[in-house]
């Protein structure tokens, strides 16, 4: 009896064993096929690269690469444009900063005193203002002006002799208090990050309010 028990757990070891092997045999004969198949699949993919000319659109090699090559041009200096694909560069639009303005002050009677702040481009710079109001601020704790008018305007384009304006009244109170200063710190507006102090002469800052930028000086009276 216990030879025949034997017999059995051995045949069905065998059984499982000889299973075992036949499966991991078609594995590697799958395997095979499959590796088979990609190394005969790759002299073609070779050929066809191979086979496609260098210059054509299908190589990516041509207009992507002159393009790079002309808009990588050094020579043209910073700041003279992008290239067009012609071989001629286009004047890239950017937002004015403080540092690249020449400022002046006046004061003006009109509207009980106000003082028009003007801007023109430094040589060389073409920039746009926004159609907003500068920012304006008094003294070392960095009193506002706030807004005179509610409208946006539209960009406006400083270069060569082009004057912008804005103007700013220090004072639209009633009262006899305020602060006494002689200037004020100005920023093209909430993003510039170089505002400028311009004199002014002594004024007297309570509740102040500042006009948007404007092309002409009669639009940059601050009335209250």
């Amino acid at each position: 009896m216990f030879r025949t028990h034997h017999r059995k757990a051995l045949l069905v070891s065998a059984a499982l064993v000889g299973g075992t092997l036949l499966m991991t045999a078609c594995e590697d004969g799958d395997a095979t096929k499959d590796t088979g198949a990609a190394q005969s699949s790759a002299p073609a993919s070779s050929a066809a690269a191979s086979a496609t000319p260098s210059g054509s659109a299908g190589a990516g090699s041509g207009k992507g690469s002159g393009a790079k090559g002309q808009g990588n041009d050094d020579s043209a200096g910073a700041g003279s444009g992008v290239d067009a694909g012609d071989g001629t560069r286009v004047p890239v639009e950017q937002g004015c900063g403080a540092n690249d303005i020449t400022w002046s002050t006046r004061s003006e009677s009109q509207a009980g005193g106000y003082i028009l702040v003007m801007a023109k481009a430094k040589p060389g710079i073409t920039c746009y203002l926004p159609g907003t109001h500068p920012v304006v601020a008094f003294g070392s704790d960095g009193t506002e002006a706030g807004p005179a008018e509610q409208a946006v305007g539209d960009p406006i384009k400083l270069s060569g002799g082009t004057t912008a304006y804005a103007g700013v009244n220090p004072r639209t109170s009633n009262t006899n208090g305020g602060k006494e200063l002689d200037s004020i710190i100005v920023a093209v507006d909430d993003s510039d990050a170089n505002p400028v102090s311009l004199k002014v002469g002594t004024i007297t800052v309570d509740k102040a309010i500042v006009t948007n930028w404007h092309t002409a000086p009669k639009d940059a009276v601050p009335f209250s």
